[in-house]
């Protein structure tokens, strides 16, 4: 009877030492895996930049467009004015 629990015992005993070696990394891997994370973050670095410059360049062609806006209300307020103006202007009779 003593000697099925020893065995037991025994297996028991390797089989949780092996599953304890099997937890550890090997420094391979773990450079595999940083290797991976740091592509995937140069990926990402180059996406972002290029949104940033397509983001500046509507940017600066929206300020272009509100600048034109700024020039264009002004010319339509003169002319709006002269508008009123020929309104207030007494026609002269055709005869």
């Amino acid at each position: 009877m003593l000697f099925p629990v020893k065995k037991t015992a025994a297996a028991g005993l390797a089989l949780a030492f092996g599953l304890s070696l099997s937890g550890c990394a090997t420094t391979e891997y773990v450079d595999e895996q940083i290797a991976t994370v740091n592509n995937r973050i140069g990926a990402l670095e180059s996406k972002v930049a290029q949104v940033d410059s397509t983001a500046q360049a509507a940017a600066g062609s929206a300020q272009q467009a509100n600048q034109r806006i700024d020039q264009l209300s002004g010319r339509m307020d003169g002319l709006e004015q002269q508008m009123v103006l020929l309104r207030q202007t007494p026609k002269k009779p055709r005869n």
